[in-house]
């Protein structure tokens, strides 16, 4: 992880230097139209007292060393600049959620993943942008890579903030698609642990029964970084010591039939070539019929977000539904509509379908899924975040899931999607490495990257 943490560090801000928070404000400036921050007035001034106050903090700690003079390490994330979504507290700064209500109304405790970020040194460069309270309706973040095109979302200025090089990783939250889909977008990884792995505490919920912390990072290497701070009980040595050029290899199953069906045409074909290229890398790939019940799935996803969606926004949507985007209102709307009965009987169903995917693997002999992390490239125009429909299941099922960058199609990222069991999530960034290491040799051959 030396290496790891060598890149990670070249991002670093200098407590002892003024000037590295004024180089991170001009950067950020200067992507102004990429809308992947939330305007901050002031932010110089805020990121220079941040920066004072972590001198401070790394003074105190070597005067209590032992003797006077034991100077220990300095932790993970020392001065590393991070973004993170404007749905979670961040004590000093509003909270917004992409909304027209007062932030008085909307503020909080600061998010516990926050927290765990800031004890690890990281410096909060600011608030990024987001979907209206994480759902439907579209901020105005626009992707780098193509600026008439959607960045995905709901964590939109995450993805976008990392895919231009303004943080190294940002924090987001999926609820149905919205870390790894924005980051197929973007060209960057996404990983969404198993649900709880990391808190979710002091953020405004979507629907708290789905609603993941997850990362958003320039590399495989930055999350497992990442996770190490924010996930709870993690084991580094189960992704620092997997060698991504060697090893044991997961034996990998592809969900053919309706649900593989989602995806377009084009974004069919690359996924195609991205399992042809891991199977000649050595993987073993099996193709096995699954989810031809996906209308079904999707329908109980609908239950059950806008169940808790409508309950989460009862209080607020009662005074200041004119305040709402037409699309969250709809959607709130609808929730409203679902009946206690059918919300219970959705929520059984989620279990069984939970439990039925794992023993499907068991039966099949598979470690993981791998599927298209999204249906296609970044959709044109920014009324969309774009379809979540390739990561709704196993977002459903709550199971740890990362996407790798996979190559380009019509120009544009694609991202691979790869999904673990319950309690996996190290071991699937252990993957990840191997899978960005394959996927990018053949990029770079290619000449795509």
């Amino acid at each position: 992880m030396a290496q790891t943490r060598a890149g990670l560090d070249r991002h670093a801000l200098d407590p002892d230097d003024p000037g590295s928070a004024d180089s991170l404000c001009a950067r950020i400036d200067a992507a102004a139209g990429l809308h992947a921050f939330v305007a901050e007035p002031g932010r110089g001034e805020r990121l220079r007292r941040d920066l004072r106050e972590l001198a401070e903090l790394r003074d105190r700690t070597a005067r209590s060393g032992s003797g006077g003079d034991h100077v220990p390490g300095r932790p993970a994330l020392f001065g590393v600049p991070v973004g993170v979504k404007d749905i979670f507290h961040v004590d000093g700064l509003p909270t917004a959620a992409g909304s027209r209500l007062p932030p008085e109304v909307l503020a909080g405790p600061e998010g516990g993943a926050v927290t765990r970020l800031r004890d690890a040194g990281a410096v909060v460069a600011g608030k990024t942008v987001t979907a209206e309270f994480a759902s439907v309706a579209p901020g105005p973040t626009r992707n780098p890579h193509r600026p008439g095109h959607t960045p995905g979302g709901s964590s939109s200025g995450s993805a976008a903030a990392v895919a231009a090089g303004l943080v190294p990783f940002a924090l987001g939250t999926q609820t149905v698609g919205s870390v790894l889909r924005p980051a197929a977008y973007c060209g960057i990884v996404g990983f969404k642990p198993g649900h709880g792995r990391i808190p979710a505490d002091g953020l405004v919920p979507n629907a708290p029964t789905f609603d993941t912390v997850g990362i958003l990072a320039a590399d495989v290497a930055t999350a497992a970084r990442a996770a190490g701070v924010l996930c709870t009980d993690w084991r580094p040595d189960l992704v620092a010591d997997a060698d991504p050029e060697s090893g044991a290899l997961p034996v990998l199953g592809v969900p053919d039939g309706a649900y593989l069906r989602q995806a377009t045409p084009a974004a069919r074909q690359a996924f195609g070539a991205q399992v042809e290229t891991l199977v000649a890398a050595g993987h073993v790939v099996r193709r096995i019929p699954l989810l031809e019940d996906i209308e079904a799935v999707n329908r109980r996803n609908r239950t059950i977000n806008g169940f808790e969606l409508a309950r989460v926004h009862e209080r607020w949507f009662a005074e200041y539904a004119d305040r709402y985007h037409p699309l969250t209102a709809a959607a709130v709307r609808d929730g409203q509509r679902v009946s206690e009965a059918d919300y219970a009987d959705a929520l059984e169903r989620r279990q069984r379908f939970a439990d039925d995917l794992v023993r499907r693997m068991d039966a099949e002999g598979i470690d993981g899924w791998i599927a298209p992390a999204a249906t296609g490239p970044a959709p044109e125009g920014l009324d969309s975040t774009g379809s979540p429909l390739m990561t709704l299941p196993w977002t459903q099922a709550r199971l740890p899931s990362v996407s790798v960058p996979a190559g380009l199609v019509d120009g544009l990222p694609v991202g691979l999607q790869c999904v673990a069991r319950p309690g996996a999530d190290e071991t699937l960034l252990a993957w990840a490495r191997r899978l960005a290491a394959v996927l990018g040799t053949t990029r770079r051959r290619e000449g795509l990257r």
